[in-house]
């Protein structure tokens, strides 16, 4: 690890990639990886599309990237875990297997260095379509990677134009009341597994929609994804928990490079 980095972490969660994909910000996940360090890298599922490589392949070299950054990472003694979800589901078949110092799990818990434990799953258990409709869920797939495409096609105009990333198809989630209702029947399931397994909480994915709240007593995460939000979560050395919004924080390092130096007071005669 280099002194240059800009991110200290004790643990880092990232999820929902999708790899393979045209939605993908590659690019902004290694912007983030190259500016942090961390002792413990979780990838809690949909990293790599496989239900987009079988339709056809797309790989171009930002993708290949992020795998040789990881790669990397637990080459250099980042403790990194692969906890698979329903869109790299082929990779729950290797639960237990080292490849290249990466751990696949079926799951994990987490102890933070405040002493809470915390379930790590993506979520997709959960999602009744997913696990009992596959072909509606291969459909709505297809329909979010169209809605998906508008938000390339909106950032190619917002980037012209000097403004930062925002994603579309975040927003209009947000104002579907049948999302709405997804969004927290599928938080309030996972809070229950977190809850029967005893843990303190539950950090998860698989919704695309970074969230930080308490259910109860138990204490609900997720981390997001990089298709829409480009988020992560984050483990501070006292194990607090922050999501962190890339997009937003390189906004501001970007505000901050671009501002007036502070004139300098005159000097006294």
């Amino acid at each position: 690890m280099t002194e240059a980095a800009l991110h200290r972490y004790r643990s880092v969660f990232i999820s929902d990639v999708h790899l393979g994909t045209r939605g993908c910000q590659a690019e902004m996940l290694l912007d983030f990886i190259r500016a942090m360090e961390c002792e413990t890298l979780y990838l809690v599922g949909d990293i790599v599309d496989g239900w987009k490589l079988k339709s056809g392949w797309y790989w171009p070299q930002s993708h290949n990237d992020v795998v040789q950054k990881i790669l990397r990472l637990a080459r250099k003694g980042v403790g990194v875990i692969y906890i698979p979800g329903n869109h790299d589901d082929q990779i729950r078949n290797f639960c237990g297997v080292h490849f290249g110092g990466v751990v696949v799990a079926r799951d994990a818990i987490h102890e933070a260095a405040d002493g809470r434990r915390f379930l790590v799953i993506h979520g997709d258990e959960f999602d009744a379509v997913v696990q009992h409709a596959r072909w509606l869920a291969l459909l709505g797939d297809w329909a979010y990677r169209a809605l998906l495409a508008s938000n390339t096609a909106i950032n190619q105009v917002r980037r012209r134009l000097g403004f930062g990333y925002w994603s579309f198809s975040a927003f209009a989630k947000t104002r579907v009341k049948k999302a709405l209702q997804f969004i927290e029947n599928f938080e309030q399931a996972v809070a229950a597994e977190a809850r029967r397994r005893g843990v303190d909480g539950v950090i998860c994915g698989h919704i695309h929609k970074a969230e930080s709240r308490m259910i109860g007593e138990v204490a609900y995460i997720n981390d997001g994804d990089w298709v829409e939000s480009c988020t992560a979560l984050v483990e501070h050395r006292d194990g607090r928990m922050e999501i962190l919004d890339w997009a937003k924080v390189r906004q501001r390092a970007a505000a901050l490079a671009l501002a007036p130096l502070p004139a300098a007071a005159p000097r006294a005669a």
